[in-house]
């Protein structure tokens, strides 16, 4: 007899393609980018395998070391990674996950680069570098001679890390500075300050609280000048070759998103040169907040994806009284519950993917209706992510939070998406706000709702109940968040109606719409086809 025999225990989830998502590839055709799926597989297939899950690990377990000085006393200003985030960077530029639909005049180019955002998290900590280079270019737009320079530079698909002038680079990333101390998410609480030269660049000087990926070579921040809060790019080299005044004063000890570095910054009359009007700051970096929003509903949206086929695999091979874990009716209700709001979550991303798409070539409609629901977006589906990781941690049981299992390291991370570019509250206030003053969206919002009118009974009365929250206009702030939620549940549900998995889209108006439902994930009613709905959560290992 050995004391030391392994059996049950379940083979590791590598060798899969990450892009083998039906909700996503179904999405990909739908909005006109099914030209990328040769290369979405590839990429898929990378980040499913065994290197890239390696590096994921280690770019986690070696977090970014911030070095002030060199061993002369000099300034440098640096951060330090390790060489697995180099590696996983590499991969999403030479991809075209930072800015390069940008310069792709293929219509469903958006399309295509928020589906391959979904699919390569071997570590989700890199995304934030990336998806702020691709928000920069239209917000960058507000200064053409800048863009002129700079836009080429931040689509190219060359990763060219270190501190050199920008623009003898080969490629840059773009980062956003906005939140100071006293402020946070009131960025016009700003009291950094911008003093104009007689050149036409300013002199930035004061404390950013959050500056995340100070390693960037351009960042967009905002500052007090003469004429009020203004956007700013403020380069880390200057063009001479020497430093700028940007001091890096410490890294964030963060509960997730360790791979990442976030710091607060200190300007000491930094060069910078302004971008858009003086006192139009907000309006100006906009552009840049809402495609961040974006790339937290992707994030968050690929989260949820992570944590259902890994919750899968796990229970298709762990064996327990006598079965396999998934033939348990529980279990398969717990499993299915997750896999209808990880599609869920799929159908709305590549919606809003395909709405930012057609928005950026001129559709009007487009832009109306994704003012308002990239907003819901951005307040559900990121809000639902954190239950939906802890519980896909406990399908694992004891394994799930285990460090090895990588399932900690998906729940820590599961909280930044609703934080990231303002927090619940801000997004369903911001809801409200683009309802009382624009009421174009509102009408965008309902045309797209109401495609699926007459399909299926529960979302015909739950776009009912809508209409009769927004005629209510008593205490309509202190019900943002219901309204809202509202109001993602009948998008989310007019979209897997018309476009979903039979199972899915029934199981999801029953559950959510219909109100057969507990207050805890499994609690699926009788009648869901549970077999159709498991069986496309489960990923196909080798």
């Amino acid at each position: 007899m050995t004391t030391h025999e392994v059996f049950n225990q379940v083979p590791p989830l590598v060798g899969h393609d990450a892009a083998d998502d039906p909700a996503l590839l179904d999405g990909l055709e739908r909005e006109g980018a099914g030209w990328a799926a040769a290369e979405l597989h590839e990429l898929g297939r990378l980040g499913g395998g065994e290197q890239a899950i390696e590096y994921g690990r280690l770019a986690n377990e070696h977090p970014p070391v911030l070095r002030t000085h060199d061993r002369h006393g000099h300034r440098i200003d640096e951060v330090e990674f390790h060489p697995a985030w180099h590696e996983l960077m590499r991969t999403a530029v030479t991809h075209g996950l930072h800015a390069a639909p940008w310069a792709d005049d293929r219509p469903g180019a958006h399309v295509a680069r928020a589906a391959k955002f979904y699919t390569w998290r071997p570590d989700a900590g890199h995304g934030c570098p990336i998806s702020m280079t691709y928000a920069a270019v239209p917000a960058l737009r507000h200064a053409p001679e800048l863009a002129a320079r700079y836009e080429p530079l931040l689509t190219a698909t060359t990763y060219d890390f270190g501190l050199r002038a920008p623009l003898a680079k080969r490629g840059l990333l773009a980062g956003m500075s906005m939140t100071e101390k006293q402020g946070g998410s009131d960025v016009r609480a700003n009291t950094t300050t911008a003093h104009p030269e007689p050149d036409g660049t300013y002199r930035l000087l004061g404390h950013k609280w959050f500056t995340s990926a100070p390693m960037c070579d351009v960042f967009l921040t905002l500052a007090q000048a003469p004429g009020g809060l203004t956007c700013f790019l403020v380069p880390r080299v200057l063009p001479d070759g020497t430093r700028n005044a940007m001091r890096l004063m410490r890294l964030k000890d963060k509960l997730g998103n360790r791979s990442n570095a976030s710091a607060e910054v200190e300007y000491e009359h930094a060069v910078a040169w302004r971008v858009g009007d003086e006192g139009r700051g907000v309006r100006t970096i906009i552009d840049m907040v809402n495609l961040t929003r974006l790339d937290c509903v992707i994030g968050a949206a690929a989260g949820m994806r992570q944590g259902v086929i890994t919750a899968a695999h796990h229970v298709t091979h762990r064996g327990a009284f006598g079965r396999y874990l998934v033939e348990a009716p529980l279990m398969r209700n717990v499993l299915a519950d997750l896999a209808v709001e990880s599609e869920a979550a799929t159908v709305l991303m590549t919606r809003l993917a395909g709405a930012t798409d057609r928005s950026a070539r001129g559709d009007a409609g487009e832009t109306a209706f994704k003012r308002l629901a990239l907003a819901v977006g951005k307040y559900w589906v990121c809000k639902r992510w954190p239950a939906h990781a802890a519980e896909a941690l406990e399908c694992l049981g004891g394994n799930g939070y285990v460090e090895e299992s990588g399932m900690p390291r998906l729940f820590r991370e599961s909280p930044l998406n609703s934080i990231w570019e303002g927090s619940g509250n801000v997004a369903a206030l911001d809801v409200l706000r683009a309802l009382a003053r624009e009421p174009q969206v509102m009408e965008a919002f309902r045309a797209e709702v109401d495609a699926a009118a007459g399909t299926d009974a529960r979302l015909d009365a739950a776009v009912r109940q809508v209409r009769a929250d927004l005629s209510d206009h008593d205490d309509v702030e202190l019900r943002a968040r219901r309204v809202v939620e509202r109001l993602a549940l009948v998008l989310q549900g007019s979209l897997l109606v018309r476009h979903g998995h039979p199972a899915v889209a029934d199981a999801f108006c029953a559950s959510r719409l219909g109100g057969d439902h507990g207050q805890a994930y499994g609690t699926l009613p009788r009648g869901v086809d549970f077999a159709a709905i498991i069986s496309r959560a489960v990923p196909k290992v080798g």
